[in-house]
């Protein structure tokens, strides 16, 4: 992902902590190299947990890479609403909401 599209706290964050950044990346590209699910689904799985966790940052960092690796703005949303059961509407709802401002953001 280019530097352009981190938040300037992320940003921020890598400067202060170049090696602890460094390690959680090589850590999480060798968890997605690990099986067999390919990187779009990784991303959506990604982007789903972080709906779970109500983590705006992550859910907007998942979609955007979920995007760029091929996924679709309906499986963005699919993604998401197939935990409503699970998270509950006002969980979903935000998520919904942080998936719009990507997606506006690449229309």
């Amino acid at each position: 992902m280019s530097s352009k599209h981190l938040p300037e706290h992320f940003q921020r964050l890598r400067e202060r902590f170049p090696d602890v950044i460094s390690a959680s990346e090589e850590l999480g590209k060798t968890a997605k190299a690990a099986g067999p699910l390919d990187e779009k689904t990784v991303h959506l799985i990604q982007m789903a947990a972080a709906a779970a966790i109500r983590s705006h940052g992550a859910v907007h960092s998942h979609a955007r890479r979920a995007l760029d690796a091929g996924a679709s703005p309906p499986e963005l949303y699919h993604a998401t609403l197939a935990l409503i059961s699970t998270l509950g509407l006002p969980a979903i709802a935000a998520a919904v909401g942080w998936i719009d401002d990507v997606v506006a953001a690449v229309d």
